[in-house]
């Protein structure tokens, strides 16, 4: 490795400095593609007793812990802002590096608006100077906020266009903004070099981001024929987040302050969730590894994995929809996900075989970023070594 990167892989190679591998597997880093870092858990009765600024404070724990299992890249889907992106890439906090979004963006009553019927708003990310509002209604107020979001620098475009269930005023079957107002959300990330991601969970507004040209589809709970059909035909990625529902279900049987609409919504749609990714897998859709963590605890993101794994899909499919597919659908295809001379250092040493998914998180003994070893046998240690 030398600046950052892999220089050449094979035995018997000339290095400052030799790591001993034996017995382990050894991996690219790992990728999480749907993930809310300044958000720690769903009760809200904790969020609304904490200062503003303790979430900043949350974020930094919770990188380190997502770091910690080997994950080295994620995508926040809204809550992190660019001074948390940068304070990461500046070595102020140890944590994977950060595609951030910013901001959600919904309409007036839909997933993501914090209104509640006692006239209290909540939303799940504050606005704030470096996390701009991003409520909109029509074309027009679709277009500024997109505009404002990538000036914060958003680099992804998240929007709903289905409610949610975490949302106790939206139901997860119904579709949120029109063809029209996502038409100009997708041209507007289009001209600045920027995709859209859709919380996407019921049918109609699935195909409604599909056809619009959005990239990728998380949820992804209410899946037919035709929606897994269109997401072939437009090559749309699935980020299925399977272990979310359950973890809003641990959630409520463990006393969080969750309406029970909530949680009933959450045991609704596990079962057909699954049975979702199961055909969208079977048909080949293209899927990346997402978890949503910030709704369950981060640091356990991998228990994603072997979700995926009982949706049909093989150790080794989940190991690439964790590693070079979500790499593509970063657009970091070229520089991540794979251990290639070129590539950026990003290494996982896992003892063992890296195909027991229910073992892999403790499994993992040393993780490396940009060529530094930032974790030995699961202790962050902030140096760089040479090999």
């Amino acid at each position: 490795m030398a600046d950052g990167r892999i220089v050449d892989i094979g035995t018997g190679l000339d290095g400052d400095e030799v790591v001993d591998c034996t017995g382990t597997t050894l991996l690219p880093g790992l990728i999480d593609c749907h993930v809310h870092v300044t958000v720690s858990e769903i009760n809200v009765m904790h969020r609304l007793y904490r200062p503003f600024s303790y979430q900043f404070y949350e974020a930094a724990q919770n990188l380190r812990r997502t770091l910690e299992i080997g994950i080295t890249t994620v995508r926040d889907a809204a809550g992190a802002d660019l001074g948390i992106k940068q304070a990461v890439e500046d070595g102020l906090l140890p944590g994977p590096r950060l595609q951030i979004s910013v901001n959600a963006i919904t309409q007036t009553g839909g997933h993501g608006d914090g209104w509640l019927p006692s006239g209290h708003c909540v939303p799940l990310s504050l606005p704030h100077p470096g996390r701009p509002p991003s409520l909109v209604d029509g074309p027009d107020e679709m277009r500024r906020t997109a505009r404002t979001l990538i000036r914060a620098g958003a680099e992804v475009l998240k929007v709903c266009t289905t409610g949610g269930v975490l949302s106790p005023g939206d139901d997860p079957k119904h579709s949120q903004f029109t063809p029209a107002e996502l038409d100009v959300l997708v041209a507007e990330a289009a001209m600045q070099g920027r995709y859209v991601m859709a919380h996407a969970q019921g049918t109609d507004g699935i195909k409604n981001a599909i056809r619009v040209g959005i990239r990728s589809i998380e949820h992804g709970m209410y899946l037919d024929d035709e929606a897994i059909d269109l997401m072939l035909q437009h090559q749309t990625w699935l980020v299925p987040t399977l272990v979310a529902p359950v973890n809003v279900i641990r959630a409520g049987k463990a006393g969080a302050a969750l309406p029970e609409v909530v949680v009933r919504k959450a045991e609704e749609v596990a079962e057909i969730h699954a049975e979702s990714v199961r055909r969208a897998a079977a048909a080949g859709v293209r899927i990346a590894m997402g978890t949503d963590s910030g709704v369950g605890p981060h640091g356990t993101n991998l228990e994603e994995l072997p979700l995926m794994a009982a949706c049909g899909m093989s150790p080794a499919e989940v190991l690439v929809a964790t590693t070079s597919s979500a790499a593509t659908l970063l657009g970091y295809g070229d520089e991540l996900g794979r251990i290639a001379p070129g590539y950026r250092a990003d290494l996982v040493v896992v003892a063992g075989s890296a195909y027991d998914l229910d073992q892999l998180a403790g499994n993992v003994r040393e993780v490396w970023k940009d060529g530094a070893r930032v974790v030995d046998s699961g202790e962050p240690t902030g140096k760089t070594v040479r090999a």
